[in-house]
């Protein structure tokens, strides 16, 4: 953490995919309710004092939202004062104008708490369910977040390539709402998983940086921190401001934590991992992970001194917990996001101080 910020201003939020839930007997429930279990939630962050709320976008049976913004609004309508974004949006096979359209209604619904978080995504249904081709990856995510950059600025939008329409001195409607005459820039973070290039990619564009650290420890992430802040120096921007994600659970004990995530951890893990020729989990894995990795699961105080550790270890000023891992039931969950706001984030903020 830079001398400049303060503990207090430090970002600590939650995210979720939306994962489909079960019930406490075991039976899952539909995609409908785990939407509306998902509302709840996130009026419970604010009402604890969460900073922020990213909700995932997806396009398969094991998650209920598609449509992050939608769910986003229903949440951005009952809280007052919690951050609301997606986590993340999946640019290269959406139009960029119209995820603008879609954010800037949350940031009115809102009165101004919407934000972006933009990547390329860690699954690709999207790509043939919409008509693309995954040859175009590449080229689709360059075009249309250098497109993003220029519709983030605020005001007219004037860009031509070769993956949508050319724009020229294009208004966008409706305008983020601003204190003053000039227009106001829309809050956005790229998300790396762990690609260099990606790093670069997001300081070009002078984007915080959000990397989701999903296995191993945040310190070996530090590299990727170094590259950013050395290639915001060398495209000369002056901010470089660096979060993370990771998932976790919290409970009162370090061991009801582990037993009350181990099972739907691995279910979502194996559930994916069927698909990209991943090996089944162990708990000895699990264990691993939990004790020396990505998997921030524990106590208030356990899980508060790992993401302090993180936030040290990157100089990062943000944190969102992926609370949502495999199918978890939603009193779980609630229990979990109410340690968070009101012991987990109390404590970072000592440590972080201290």
């Amino acid at each position: 953490m830079s001398e400049q910020l303060r503990a207090e201003d430090l970002v600590l939020g939650l995210d979720t995919f939306g994962d489909v839930s079960v019930d406490l007997e075991g039976k899952e429930i539909s995609h409908a309710q785990t939407i509306r279990n998902l509302v709840a939630q996130g009026q419970l962050a604010d009402q604890v004092g969460i900073d922020f709320i990213g909700i995932g976008e997806h396009h398969r049976s094991d998650y209920a939202v598609s449509s992050p913004e939608t769910v986003l609004a229903a949440i951005a309508s009952t809280t007052e004062r919690i951050k609301l974004g997606s986590a993340v949006t999946v640019l290269s096979s959406d139009d960029p104008v119209r995820v603008f359209e879609r954010f800037s209604t949350v940031d009115a619904i809102s009165s101004g708490r919407a934000e972006i978080i933009v990547g390329r995504g860690s699954f690709t249904e999207s790509f043939p369910l919409y008509g693309l081709s995954m040859s175009d990856y590449e080229v689709l995510f360059e075009e249309k977040l250098q497109l993003w950059s220029e519709i983030a600025k605020g005001g007219p939008v004037t860009w031509q390539g070769t993956t949508r329409a050319a724009l020229s001195d294009q208004d966008l409607y409706p305008p983020l709402e601003s204190a003053t005459d000039q227009p106001r820039p829309f809050p956005t973070w790229v998300a790396v998983g762990g690609s260099p290039q990606s790093v670069v990619r997001a300081a070009k564009y002078d984007f915080p940086l959000m990397l989701a650290i999903i296995g191993g420890p945040a310190a070996r992430f530090a590299p990727f921190a170094r590259v950013y802040r050395e290639a915001q120096e060398h495209f000369g921007h002056t901010g470089a401001h660096i979060g993370f994600h990771s998932p976790g659970h919290v409970a009162q004990t370090d061991a009801e934590a582990r037993e009350q995530l181990w099972p739907h951890y691995k279910v979502g893990h194996d559930r994916v991992g069927r698909g990209r020729g991943w090996p089944s989990m162990t708990r000895e894995q699990f264990e691993q992970e939990a004790d020396h990795g990505a998997l921030l699961v524990g106590s208030p105080e356990t899980v508060a001194r790992r993401i302090a550790d993180g936030m040290k270890a990157l100089g990062a000023e943000r944190f969102d917990l992926k609370y949502a891992n495999g199918p978890m039931p939603h009193e779980l969950m609630m229990a979990s996001i109410e340690l968070y706001g009101n012991k987990v984030i109390p404590l970072v903020r000592e440590l972080m101080a201290s």
